[in-house]
Protein backbone atom coordinates (compact mmCIF):
# COMPACT_ATOMS: atom_id res chain seq x y z
CA UNK A 1 0.00 0.00 0.00
CA UNK A 2 1.20 3.47 -0.93
CA UNK A 3 2.23 6.10 1.91
CA UNK A 4 -0.61 8.46 2.79
CA UNK A 5 2.29 11.39 3.11
CA UNK A 6 5.82 11.31 1.77
CA UNK A 7 8.66 11.13 3.59
CA UNK A 8 9.70 14.50 3.16
CA UNK A 9 6.43 16.05 4.21
CA UNK A 10 6.42 13.41 7.34
CA UNK A 11 10.16 15.46 8.50
CA UNK A 12 8.53 19.15 7.73
CA UNK A 13 6.08 18.01 10.28
CA UNK A 14 8.74 16.18 13.18
CA UNK A 15 10.76 19.87 12.06
CA UNK A 16 7.51 21.79 13.36
CA UNK A 17 6.87 19.81 16.13
CA UNK A 18 10.46 20.53 17.40
CA UNK A 19 10.51 23.86 17.02
CA UNK A 20 7.03 23.99 18.94
CA UNK A 21 8.44 22.38 21.66
CA UNK A 22 11.60 24.40 21.55
CA UNK A 23 8.93 27.13 21.85
CA UNK A 24 10.42 29.01 18.65
CA UNK A 25 7.10 27.65 16.65
CA UNK A 26 5.26 30.84 15.06
CA UNK A 27 2.39 31.02 12.90
CA UNK A 28 0.69 32.97 10.55
CA UNK A 29 0.95 36.73 10.22
CA UNK A 30 0.79 37.64 13.30
CA UNK A 31 3.67 35.41 14.35
CA UNK A 32 1.94 34.16 17.48
CA UNK A 33 3.51 31.54 19.40
CA UNK A 34 2.14 27.82 18.51
CA UNK A 35 1.63 25.88 21.82
CA UNK A 36 -0.95 23.18 20.43
CA UNK A 37 0.46 20.02 18.63
CA UNK A 38 -2.89 20.47 16.48
CA UNK A 39 -1.68 23.87 14.97
CA UNK A 40 2.02 22.36 14.67
CA UNK A 41 1.46 19.49 12.70
CA UNK A 42 -1.02 22.08 10.30
CA UNK A 43 2.08 24.29 10.20
CA UNK A 44 4.42 21.31 9.17
CA UNK A 45 1.57 19.99 6.65
CA UNK A 46 0.91 23.36 5.13
CA UNK A 47 4.84 23.98 4.64
CA UNK A 48 4.94 20.29 2.83
CA UNK A 49 2.24 21.41 0.92
CA UNK A 50 4.03 24.41 -0.29
CA UNK A 51 6.66 22.64 -0.71
CA UNK A 52 5.14 20.31 -3.28
CA UNK A 53 5.22 17.18 -1.13
CA UNK A 54 3.04 14.69 -1.21
CA UNK A 55 -0.01 15.07 1.22
CA UNK A 56 -3.43 14.40 1.01
CA UNK A 57 -5.74 17.58 0.07
CA UNK A 58 -7.35 19.40 3.22
CA UNK A 59 -11.06 18.59 3.94
CA UNK A 60 -13.60 21.23 2.57
CA UNK A 61 -17.38 21.70 3.78
CA UNK A 62 -16.53 21.40 7.50
CA UNK A 63 -17.13 24.74 8.28
CA UNK A 64 -20.34 25.30 6.51
CA UNK A 65 -21.91 22.34 8.40
CA UNK A 66 -20.56 23.70 11.75
CA UNK A 67 -22.48 26.74 11.25
CA UNK A 68 -25.84 25.69 10.03
CA UNK A 69 -25.66 22.88 13.49
CA UNK A 70 -24.41 25.94 15.28
CA UNK A 71 -27.71 27.55 13.89
CA UNK A 72 -30.48 24.58 14.36
CA UNK A 73 -29.19 24.55 17.52
CA UNK A 74 -29.66 28.13 18.62
CA UNK A 75 -32.54 27.71 17.29
CA UNK A 76 -34.10 24.64 18.96
CA UNK A 77 -32.65 26.80 22.60
CA UNK A 78 -34.55 30.01 21.68
CA UNK A 79 -37.60 27.70 21.42
CA UNK A 80 -37.07 26.06 24.86
CA UNK A 81 -35.92 29.17 26.64
CA UNK A 82 -39.56 30.69 25.55
CA UNK A 83 -41.88 27.31 26.88
CA UNK A 84 -40.13 27.34 30.40
CA UNK A 85 -40.53 30.98 30.96
CA UNK A 86 -43.61 30.82 32.90
CA UNK A 87 -42.97 27.58 35.27
CA UNK A 88 -46.18 26.32 37.39
CA UNK A 89 -44.36 27.10 40.28
CA UNK A 90 -43.58 30.80 39.46
CA UNK A 91 -47.39 31.24 38.63
CA UNK A 92 -48.20 29.29 41.77
CA UNK A 93 -46.19 31.92 43.99
CA UNK A 94 -47.15 35.08 42.10
CA UNK A 95 -51.23 33.70 42.98
CA UNK A 96 -50.11 33.81 46.73
CA UNK A 97 -48.59 37.14 46.98
CA UNK A 98 -51.62 38.33 45.63
CA UNK A 99 -54.03 36.51 48.37
CA UNK A 100 -52.35 38.26 51.18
Amino acid sequence: MARKYSKGAARKVERAMKKRKAGTLKSGRSGKKVKSRKQAIAIGLSEARKAGKKVPKKKTGRKAAKKNTRKTAKKATRKTARKTSKRPVQKRKAARKHRR
